[in-house]
């Protein structure tokens, strides 16, 4: 049995990050520099893109993504092959949250919000994934949330969406493992983002944070510590997991 370095060293690697410009995406971009990794930031904003790919260092770069478009995606795939010629870690991290009762949510929010969170996460997948599948070798990791998995009051669209990840993710654990390519899911609780700070701040955040067993919500280094874990090779035998990062929240 080969040794395994529980460094979790990502050296050599290279990732491509979507929504990796801020939040999640942007924690998870810089643990990964850190430990080693030719990161790919690819974001709808190039230039926050760019701005966070420059603070991590020539090794990295940026591209203009949109996921919900195939032919953007194919383009940043394309891109980062150019760039590394190679491809050994896929981050779906890019994702939008419309928040409405069940009854008052319009379709266009709906859509938007499976079109990016998942749709785009299926294209990403299946093009870097169709990369890693002909060197026999590549690890997917997909954001999804404890709301995938629990119910959360105006969230139907996001709820939806983040079900659809962790099942979607299952499938290609379960059809590409065999041929080298693993993939697994994260599920944060509330991550204190600039986003999720805005979004959770006051009474709301409050009543949440008192559910929580561990009293608090995520800092986004938590959730790219466990990023760097399923991305290394420590974690070649996770497969179709997903991996909750919600201080105990789904346990009740």
């Amino acid at each position: 049995m080969a040794d395994i370095d529980l460094t979790f060293p990502l050296a050599g690697k290279v990732a491509l990050i979507t929504g990796g410009a801020s939040g999640i995406g942007a924690a998870i971009a810089s643990a990964f520099a850190t430990k080693g990794a030719l990161v790919a930031i690819a974001d709808l904003s190039v230039t926050a893109a760019r701005d966070h790919a420059a603070l991590l260092g020539p090794n990295s770069t940026a591209f203009e993504c949109d996921v919900t478009s195939e032919q953007s995606v194919d383009d940043a795939v394309k891109a980062t092959l150019e760039r590394y010629d190679r491809l050994d870690i896929l981050v779906n991290c890019a994702g939008i949250a419309a928040l409405d009762s069940a009854e008052q949510l319009s379709l266009d929010a709906w859509n938007r919000t499976l079109a990016v969170n998942l749709t785009g996460t299926f294209l990403a997948s299946r093009r870097a994934g169709s990369v890693m599948l002909q060197r026999g070798s590549g690890t997917i990791i997909n954001l999804a949330s404890q709301a995938g998995s629990v119910a959360l009051d105006r969230h139907a669209a996001y709820c939806a969406s983040k079900a659809g990840v962790i099942g979607l993710t299952k499938v290609l654990a379960l059809e590409w493992a065999g041929r080298g390519v693993t993939a697994n899911s994260i599920s944060p609780t509330v991550v204190l983002t600039e986003l999720g700070k805005k979004a959770w701040d006051g009474e709301a955040g409050e009543a949440l944070r008192a559910r929580i067993p561990t009293g608090r919500f995520a800092e986004p280094e938590e959730i790219a510590a466990a990023a760097v874990f399923l991305a290394s090779d420590a974690a070649r035998m996770i497969n179709g997991a997903d991996l909750i990062v919600d201080g105990g929240y789904t346990i009740q």
